[in-house]
């Protein structure tokens, strides 16, 4: 069942550090960075690891998949939101280990859980990008 009402497809704001992973995502795959340094995942993409300081980063495809760490399902949207009601704004820990924070689709906000596997999806923007959701694995 798909969810009750499609969500806005906001243009982000993009950096010359978030420039790979926004290209990544127009071409449906998910890319994250990972620290030479100190041999970990990082994520939100940036200049310098936040755990040992290094800028020795590099770009990783992951396969997109992970479960539902945490949820809430939101009444009333802001901004680009304002609109729709009942969406459900998840962290999703990526089988990379990673948490990011994103919305589920693809089901009614009554049906996500904790632990509940996931996987990604892109919703292209009008500009040059897509933005990461998930939806339940099958």
């Amino acid at each position: 069942m798909n969810s009750p009402m499609p969500l806005p497809t906001p243009i982000p704001a993009e950096t010359s550090e978030t420039a790979p992973f926004w290209e990544a995502t127009t071409q449906q795959r998910l890319m994250i960075q990972w620290c030479a340094g100190c041999e970990k995942m990082v994520w939100y993409p940036r200049a310098h690891c936040p755990r040992c300081g290094s800028s020795n980063l590099e770009w990783s495809t992951c396969t997109g998949r992970g479960t539902v760490y945490s949820y809430t399902t939101v009444a009333h949207g802001t901004d680009a939101y304002s609109d729709v009601t009942g969406y459900v704004l998840a962290y999703v820990e990526l089988d990379e280990g990673p948490r990011v924070l994103t919305n589920i689709v693809g089901c009614l906000p009554s049906e996500v859980s904790v632990d509940m596997r996931v996987i990604a999806e892109f919703h292209p923007t009008t500009g040059h990008s897509a933005l990461l959701r998930f939806r339940p694995e099958s």
